[in-house]
């Protein structure tokens, strides 16, 4: 069953609730900023809501280096296993890896390097998510937001080459629109993914644009996708936009 969620602060999460959302999609970064105490404080905010905290993107501060000399793979391990933890307490089951910053790959460092980089971080993460039931998903991210895994086929190589139950991947479809990358990926990747990001044209609300819909939805049926839609783009007016968003998104998966 193909459920829908919004990305943004938990501030908003009874406000979802209201227009019928079936869960939020909050970012894990700023919360693992805080210090343990005031963590653990604010952690208490996104347990037992009135919808649940399903997923969690910006997985990593921007300044926390995935990639390139800079990388500590001590410091990133010890924040991985806070974060799984985090996330794990409050029930979540996905986990989105974007952070273009974060994974930006500097000059004169070589992509094999960086992917390297990137497989043992995906290791780890696969390490501290078995037997959660959190499954990390990798986001590929438009060139103008991240030099490397700019498509989903990229995606799935990473994942295909981990080959753990906990590593699958994200299609977004602002990403893909950007990237032009044909939406018959979807179907050929379909083994590999596990959660989908919508926006509309200028990164807008689902049904202010031009994005073709029906082609996506189309191909995820066929691909026989039955996980969660989260909604990530720009809002004007959220009293009209979340409503009709969602309205708009149910008639089109047929929900």
């Amino acid at each position: 069953m193909t459920v829908f969620g919004w990305c943004t602060g938990i501030e908003h999460v009874d406000e979802l609730k209201e227009h019928g959302y079936d869960y939020i999609e909050c970012p894990l970064a700023p919360l693992m900023r805080e210090e343990p105490e005031a963590q653990k404080k604010t952690l208490s905010k996104f347990v037992n809501r009135s919808i649940p905290v399903r997923a969690w993107n910006i997985f990593f501060p921007g300044d926390l280096k995935l990639v390139g000399p800079e990388a500590d793979e001590q410091k990133i391990r010890s924040y991985v296993v806070r974060a799984v933890d985090t996330m794990n307490q409050a029930g979540s089951s996905i986990a989105v890896l974007g952070s273009g910053r974060s994974r930006y790959v500097p000059e004169g460092w070589g992509r094999e390097r960086a992917e390297d980089q990137l497989l043992r971080l995906l290791s780890w993460i696969a390490d501290e998510c078995e037997g959660t039931g959190l499954t990390l998903v990798i986001e590929p991210l438009n060139t103008k937001e991240s030099n490397i895994i700019n498509s989903v086929a990229e995606g799935v190589a990473l994942a295909r080459a981990i080959n753990r139950a906990p590593i699958r991947v994200l299609a977004d479809f602002y990403h893909m629109d950007e990237e032009r990358e044909a939406l018959e990926t979807i179907t050929k990747h379909k083994d590999w993914l596990a959660h989908i990001h919508v926006a509309d044209t200028g990164r807008l609300s689902p049904g202010t644009g031009q994005y073709p819909y029906d082609a996506f939805v189309e191909q995820l049926r066929l691909a026989g996708y039955q996980g969660g839609v989260s909604v990530e783009c720009t809002v004007n007016d959220r009293a009209r936009e979340l409503p009709s968003a969602l309205s708009f998104l149910r008639k089109k998966w047929g929900a």
